[in-house]
């Protein structure tokens, strides 16, 4: 499984690898919202985990485009946002799941 974990804040993007990796996945990481549309668009991926707060383009901007583009990979919205209302706007912009930092290693897997 190929997973695209877009998060700007390189230690949870290290922590995010390393849980992933030792789950036999194989991850590629994009630090921007611009850099991530770039790969979704040139590669298949399995799952997208997508930091909400992203600079170049925001998480929910970048999942609604993956979406207008008629991509259907699962998005898991990754953010330190919980209010309802928050997370109704992940979902409704097109996301699977929201989870929220801090993350536990065993969720994170689990979804």
């Amino acid at each position: 499984m190929k997973i695209l974990v877009v998060e700007d804040d390189e230690l949870v993007a290290h922590a995010l690898t390393a849980v992933l990796t030792n789950h036999n996945y194989a991850v590629e990481v994009a630090v921007d919202g611009l850099a991530a549309w770039d790969l979704v668009q040139a590669f298949d991926y399995d799952l997208i985990v997508l930091d909400v707060v992203i600079p170049k383009l925001d998480g929910i901007s970048l999942c609604r485009q993956i979406r207008a583009k008629g991509l259907s990979m699962p998005i898991l919205l990754l953010t330190g946002r919980d209010s309802s209302h928050e997370k109704a706007i992940g979902l409704d912009a097109g996301a699977d799941d929201y989870l929220i930092k801090p993350f536990d290693e065993e969720e994170v897997v689990a979804r």
